[in-house]
């Protein structure tokens, strides 16, 4: 780093202390008390000894920094040609690359003109009017003869067109078709018919609360599931404290909603007037 800044700045920072040596060293020379001191003269002679070759390292310092520079910078310079070079190379081959694939292009280009153009060359030529065509149309099963034929051929011919020898078995077979086809509909419908449909079923949780706290509940319990009703199932129970050391009877029970309601179950319930005082629907849930 100090090479390189004495080859950009040639600033001397330390020469005031060369400059002061030098002074005292002529003072000493020139002064009243040089001449007798001959250790004096032989230090300074060694002082300026030392600035000298300080001098000359100095420099050749400096000398050798400015080659290893120089020669850094053609190095550099020499690195930069053969990178230009070389990308000179890979643009020359990119050019080639590209004139190849214009040239392949131009001669698909060419190509597809060209069948382009036979296409519509090799298209079908016009039907003649005496040829009759018929596109998309089922060929017919009837043959036609040449126009050489005898008139005799050509009505026994027809005779036997008139004559009709499958038809009967073709309306046999058309009947016995529909009745086996009628027949298993109408076991179908009878199998259906048999099988039974959905049951929609309810789970209803009952309320049933009593009149007072002296109410024999295992009594109404007893009174509440005496009910029987088709479609109607009774479930599990338990008592639950309502206040003052009166409690209802929550009891649970399944039906069917075709057959059982719960208009005609409270009715039912309520009628043991001497233990039920009212009925409340807890919970109802679909099945």
């Amino acid at each position: 780093m100090a090479v390189d800044y004495f080859l950009h700045d040639k600033i001397w920072f330390e020469k005031f202390k060369y400059d002061d040596a030098e002074r005292r060293f002529y003072e000493q020379m020139n002064g009243p008390m040089g001449g007798p001191s001959h250790q004096q003269e032989n230090g300074a002679s060694t002082i300026l000894r030392d600035i000298a070759r300080a001098r000359e390292n100095i420099q050749k310092s400096l000398a050798g920094s400015a080659s290893t520079t120089s020669s850094g910078a053609a190095g550099d310079q020499n690195e930069l040609l053969s990178r230009i070079s070389h990308l000179e190379v890979e643009n020359q081959n990119l050019r080639s690359v590209v004139a190849d694939l214009q040239t392949a292009i131009f001669k698909l280009e060419s190509r597809l003109n060209a069948l382009e153009k036979s296409s519509t060359s090799h298209q079908p030529s016009s039907v003649p009017p005496t040829q009759k065509v018929e596109p998309f149309s089922v060929p017919s099963k009837k043959v036609e003869l040449p126009a050489k034929k005898s008139e005799p051929a050509a009505a026994e011919e027809d005779e036997d067109d008139d004559i009709d020898l499958f038809g009967s078995d073709d309306e046999e077979e058309d009947q016995e078709a529909a009745k086996v086809r009628e027949e298993r509909l109408r076991q179908y419908a009878e199998k259906k018919a048999k099988k039974p449909g959905l049951i929609a079923k309810s789970s209803i949780l009952l309320d049933v609360k009593p009149w007072d706290d002296e109410t024999d509940m295992a009594k109404m319990e007893e009174c509440v599931r005496s009910i029987h009703m088709d479609g109607l199932v009774w479930g599990a129970s338990k008592l639950v404290p309502v206040g003052y050391g009166i409690k209802k009877l929550q009891i649970q029970c399944v039906v069917e909603d075709e057959k059982v309601g719960t208009d005609i179950l409270e009715e039912e319930i309520t009628k043991f007037e001497d233990y039920v005082q009212s009925v409340d629907i807890a919970a109802f849930n679909k099945i």
